[in-house]
């Protein structure tokens, strides 16, 4: 810890190709999970920066929202900027002796909040490098990615998956297996060049205009998981067993098995929850697939966010126009080989 710089972090977003779902506790605790995710240009950011006068900020300029205090070492999670406030309690109780840091964090990030991208998830892995920078802490990617899970899933109580965390801790092509005991595999996928040249060309990313909470798809797909809706768990083994399907296309770089593939994942995935598409997604979604597109998905738990479609690189023009003439907004992206990052500037 320097007084005199400033630490700052970014963490990248991700697409979910496949598997979406299977992360998710009590599936991967009974049955196993595993899903195939690919981080993007499209970063969390975040800057603590030291204050030594007994105050705290946290600020968030992407949501227009900040929070002012005297230090304490535990704030309520309720309010304002709860997953900045979490953080910091974990930071400070299990790494700084309960002695509390004056200091001002600013955090903001490219993509909505509530877009599919995995933004909640990639702002606490963010926020957590930040710290590991900035107090010198001996914390590898496995054990960042493991304490954004519990940060999420047990201080704050907030429903998901495991996958985003991971996602933005490594960074790059993923393959990453989920066991019970919160036992997690990643498993980095070498992509050919020319590989990920050809699935840029071949993808459009789209922007429904709406976010969307996934609390509500992912406490019905939880339940359906232990009730006897034996369909919607058929459909949770098939997007599993697809996800590893997906990987062998990918790394042949078949574009077209690929796309037959995420069609199918996009079928069952409807199938887990009712909240998962909705009539606005189905509407532009029929309409891209009458104007190019030959499969399409949402990335993230659905409901609305980011859709991505997999187009014939000399329909792409086609396809993006149609989009455009929605209210939503197509993203020009590429895709990172590198995760989290942090690093320090002179104040």
């Amino acid at each position: 810890m320097n007084n005199s710089t400033i630490t700052r972090s970014k963490a990248p977003l991700r697409l979910g190709l496949a598997g979406g779902g299977t992360d998710l506790s009590p599936y991967c605790d009974i049955y196993g999970g595993a899903v195939l995710n690919a981080t993007i240009n499209m970063y969390v950011h975040c800057t603590i920066i030291p204050l030594n006068n007994e105050k705290i900020i946290f600020q968030a300029n992407d949501r227009d929202e900040k929070f002012n205090s005297n230090i304490k070492s535990k704030f309520s999670l309720r309010g304002k900027l709860c997953l900045h406030k979490a953080v910091y309690n974990r930071i400070v109780s299990d790494f700084n002796n309960n002695i509390p840091l004056s200091i001002k964090i600013v955090t903001y990030s490219d993509a909505p909040s509530g877009s599919g991208l995995g933004g909640s998830s990639t702002l606490v892995v963010a926020l957590i490098k930040a710290f590991t920078e900035y107090l010198s802490l001996p914390l590898g990617e496995y054990d960042i990615a493991h304490l954004a899970y519990e940060i999420e899933r047990l201080d704050l109580k907030w429903s998901g998956g495991k996958q985003d965390q991971y996602a933005a801790t490594f960074g790059g092509f993923n393959y990453i297996e989920f066991f019970k005991n919160d036992r997690v595999i990643v498993n980095p996928i070498r992509l050919k060049h020319w590989i990920i040249n050809e699935l840029e060309s071949w993808i459009v990313l789209y922007y429904t205009g709406d976010t969307r909470v996934s609390a509500k798809i992912i406490e019905e797909q939880n339940l359906n998981t232990t009730s006897s809706n034996k369909s919607s768990l058929i459909s949770m083994h098939k997007i599993k067993s697809l996800a590893e399907d997906t990987k062998r296309a990918l790394i042949t770089g078949d574009m077209l098995n690929f796309s037959s593939i995420l069609q199918k994942s996009w079928i069952n995935k409807k199938a887990t929850a009712k909240q998962v598409s909705n009539k606005k997604i189905e509407k532009i979604y029929s309409a891209a697939m009458k104007n190019g597109a030959i499969a399409g998905k949402i990335s993230g738990a659905g409901g609305g966010g980011f859709m991505f479609y997999l187009v014939n690189p000399l329909n792409r023009n086609k396809l993006i126009k149609k989009l455009n003439s929605f209210e939503g907004q197509v993203y020009n992206f590429q895709f990172v080989s590198d995760g989290m990052k942090g690093w320090y500037v002179s104040k």
